[in-house]
């Protein structure tokens, strides 16, 4: 009887998972999100190169100097420790700066948007209802949902790479690591940080949208909303001289938020009516 329910378990997450990768793979949603975290960086890279050293000068007099990206690896995190450059630092401390805030953190917003349309279209159109109408488990359906956000996030954030080695080619900015101290192996860490911590904020997305269920306004500005909070320790979770430390802190904030978060979203699925 146990090994019927464990196969039964297995086959549930299965078949759910294999439905939302078809899904979200044969709808424009995601490559639409995709194609926009590729062409971000690009854009972003050529027009601050384009603005970097121009100033201008307000009713007061006060004169500000636009500053752009002195390197492309700015534009994927800043440097932790004593010897980041002024930009840099700005971004770890959680300035306000351009180059602070224009860099492969929006990434995390826009995979706000994805899951939050992904799911609400769900609610909306019925299918969500149906779902659990021939008895699918809340939870197989969080589960499926937080695999799938996962899967997506890291799509975006490998775009937004390649599209910032595009970018910089384009506006010529330099490729030097040397010239900010770090090297490849600790950008490689910064990376997969990256990556491993998308699950925190897909955690809190995919609690947002079952919250809001068809209201796909409603669960990205709770999304945002929420995501603001955690978005100024990104750069100091995830710098660009990583270390294992970095990773294994990531690793453990995804797995206790997915848990944490991911309960909590049953819990409102099986209390609240689904229309």
């Amino acid at each position: 009887m146990q090994k019927r329910a464990e196969n039964g378990f297995g086959k549930r997450v299965k078949t759910m998972l294999a439905a939302d990768v078809r899904r979200a793979f044969t709808t424009p949603l995601l490559y639409i999100m995709i194609g926009c975290a590729l062409v971000a960086p690009i854009l972003i890279l050529v027009m601050t190169a384009m603005m970097d050293g121009t100033t201008s000068t307000d009713v007061n007099g006060n004169v500000t100097t636009m500053e752009g990206f002195k390197n492309v690896w700015q534009i994927i995190s800043s440097v932790a420790g004593g010897t980041a450059t002024g930009t840099e630092t700005d971004a770890a401390m959680g300035g306000m700066s351009l180059t602070a805030m224009c860099n492969i953190n929006l990434v995390y917003f826009a995979v706000a948007v994805f899951v939050c349309l992904f799911i609400s279209e769900e609610f909306r159109s019925g299918y969500a209802k149906n779902l659990f109408a021939v008895r699918a488990k809340k939870t197989d359906y969080v589960f499926s949902k937080t695999v799938i956000g996962c899967i997506a996030g890291a799509g975006m954030i490998v775009a937004f790479f390649i599209g910032s080695m595009i970018g910089g080619g384009i506006a010529g900015i330099s490729f030097g690591l040397a010239e900010l101290g770090v090297n490849v192996g600790e950008v490689a860490l910064c990376l997969l940080t990256k990556v491993l911590l998308v699950s925190v904020f897909i955690a809190i997305f995919v609690l947002m949208s079952v919250i809001a269920k068809q209201k796909a306004w409603l669960s990205i500005l709770l999304s945002l909303g929420v995501g603001m909070f955690l978005f100024m320790m990104i750069p100091m979770m995830t710098p660009l001289n990583g270390t294992m430390m970095n990773v294994l802190l990531c690793l453990a904030g995804g797995g206790m938020f997915t848990v944490g978060l991911g309960v909590v979203s049953v819990k409102i699925l099986q209390k609240t009516a689904l229309v």
